[in-house]
């Protein structure tokens, strides 16, 4: 069983508290199943409910080697900051020249 180390990418309706650490993510050994009476999907693997949160990737390592595990380690995609030189108030200057933009 392959488990999957990552840095969880920051939520878009918050300020991303949660994407300082890192994850240890189990992978689905089973398949789903529908339930016919109510539509749910069920499984009886309850290994891939299960998220380990770390501090550092190097304890998310060192723990999946305690643990005799095989992991992948997926880097996360660093995205340049979106700075404007005059900010949010320039929306509302009033030695604007140009047009408005909305």
């Amino acid at each position: 069983m392959r488990v999957r180390i990552y840095q969880p990418a920051r939520n878009v309706m918050q300020s991303g508290a949660r994407s300082k650490g890192w994850v240890l993510e189990f992978p689905q050994a089973d398949t789903r199943a529908l339930d016919p009476l109510m539509g749910w999907t069920s499984s009886d693997d309850t290994q891939s409910q299960v998220r380990l949160r770390f501090r550092t990737r190097d304890e998310a390592e060192a723990y999946a080697q305690a643990k005799g595990l095989d992991y992948v380690v997926t880097q996360p995609k660093v995205r340049a900051q979106n700075i404007r030189p005059r900010g949010y108030g320039e929306n509302f200057a009033t030695e604007r020249r140009g047009t408005w933009p909305h």
